[in-house]
């Protein structure tokens, strides 16, 4: 692990760099894998999936018996563990329904704000080493409870063509019937042009290595839209003495574990805490079925000491972390000043994966420093504000003529017409 002390400010964005490569590096091999699949659909799917997937496929579908027999495969404990998140989630995210506004903003004008689903949604899960049925619980929950009419799912196939049973058996129970065995790129690709077998979406949802994360954005660019770029996993705890220092380790390791491009720090202003968490990283990260991965991903992490919480803070809010974990004496000086996080985990008792799995906060989050202007998934990612607005007779003889005055400054004299007219319309009578 990298320790790193007291880093001077002009320093800070070098020590803070993710282990990411940039959108120039990939989008060449993207921007071809869609071509690809704009032109030839299914056939391009198929071949992609048996050259990253290693399997080869007749349909790309799953089909009602692969979900029956998944069911059958997934223990009762675990099943019972999922509904206990599900029905957590749906909590939280019912509770963040909003009535329509409405307003009068002059005699005779009513204006209006309400909101409404985005018909047509993709939900990305990646598969490969670690298969996220989570992710769907984070999706397919509350694009539901929004009301999204068409709910479309992609995932990665296994070598024998297969999707994970508590994939499978979870997105039947949260009422999703289309799903679909195709991962990375070209699943992307999939849902933004729409192919033979797989509808075309709106917007698309779901985290994903660093192809998926930059397909997101090219889609952006076939006017599709997107929760956010939310690419590899990322965790910054701070701790102080008040700490658990093994604790601290297994959230680390926790994150860690997710993939080899992971980046984990640890900021704090004692040196004797962060001694203790590098001794326990290594004794806990021996234990770990995962541990090659972990490893990889642990060599890029840091360990960094400051003196002072202003420092630490200003460090943190300049790094704009995914998850963001606060154990110190001092945790409402840190709760109250951060800016910029995806989502915050406060005391010793408030591990990461609470968050992932079963708080009923979502975990889908913006990596990558974006927690700087992303919002993490929540129910308005799945709904658009409408505005509207009704104006009567009295309404438009109250700002008519400064529609007209505003109107012909800038030019436009047909936006005055319209309003002249009905103005004269009114006189007259």
């Amino acid at each position: 692990m990298n320790k790193i002390y007291n880093p001077d400010k002009g320093e800070w964005s070098s020590v803070l760099m993710r282990p990411t490569q940039t959108v120039a590096d990939i989008e060449q091999t993207v921007e071809g894998i869609f071509q690809e699949v704009q032109e030839n659909g299914d056939a391009t799917l198929k071949k992609y999936t048996e050259q990253f997937d290693g399997v080869s496929l007749e349909n790309l579908i799953v089909s009602e018996q692969e979900i029956v027999e998944a069911e059958s495969l997934v223990s009762q404990e675990l099943k019972d563990a999922i509904q206990l998140a599900k029905n957590n989630i749906e909590v939280f995210h019912k509770a963040q329904k909003t009535d329509k506004v409405t307003v009068e903003t002059a005699n005779g004008v009513q204006c209006w704000q309400e909101k409404r689903p985005i018909q047509k949604v993709g939900l990305y899960i990646p598969g490969g080493t670690a298969p996220l049925f989570s992710t769907i619980l984070m999706l397919a929950v509350p694009a539901t409870i929004a009301g999204c009419e068409e709910l479309v799912l992609c995932s990665p196939p296994n070598k024998e063509g297969k999707i994970n049973p508590a994939i499978l058996y979870t997105a039947n129970l949260c009422g999703v019937k289309k799903i679909f065995k195709v991962g990375g790129i070209q699943a992307i690709a999939a849902m933004t042009f729409g192919t033979e077998s797989i509808p075309g979406v709106y917007k698309i949802f779901g985290p994903g290595n660093q192809y998926v994360t930059v397909a997101k954005q090219i889609a952006t660019k076939y006017g599709i839209s997107i929760d956010m770029p939310a690419g590899p996993s990322e965790l910054l705890v701070l701790a102080d003495d008040s700490a658990n220092a093994a604790f601290v380790a297994s959230d680390l390791l926790s994150q860690a574990e997710h993939g080899v491009d992971s980046q984990v720090i640890l900021v704090s202003t004692s040196k004797s805490m962060i001694d203790a968490v590098e001794e326990e990283v290594e004794v806990q990260l021996e234990k770990l079925p995962r541990k090659e991965i972990a490893e990889k991903a642990i060599a890029n992490s840091k360990l960094i000491y400051v003196t002072d919480d202003q420092t630490a803070n200003d460090l943190i809010n300049a790094y704009g972390p995914e998850h963001y974990i606060v154990c110190v004496k001092n945790e409402a000086f840190f709760v109250n000043n951060i800016k910029n996080a995806g989502s915050v985990f406060i005391g010793n008792y408030t591990p990461e994966s609470a968050g992932d799995y079963a708080s009923g906060t979502n975990h889908t989050l913006p990596t990558n420093g974006y927690a700087k202007q992303y919002s993490g998934v929540n129910l308005d990612s799945f709904m658009k504000s409408m505005t509207f607005q009704k104006i009567s007779e009295k309404g438009i003889q109250e700002i008519g003529n400064a529609i007209e005055i505003m109107a012909e400054a800038e030019g436009l004299q047909a936006h005055k017409n319209a309003v002249t007219l009905r103005l004269n319309s009114l006189k007259n009578e």
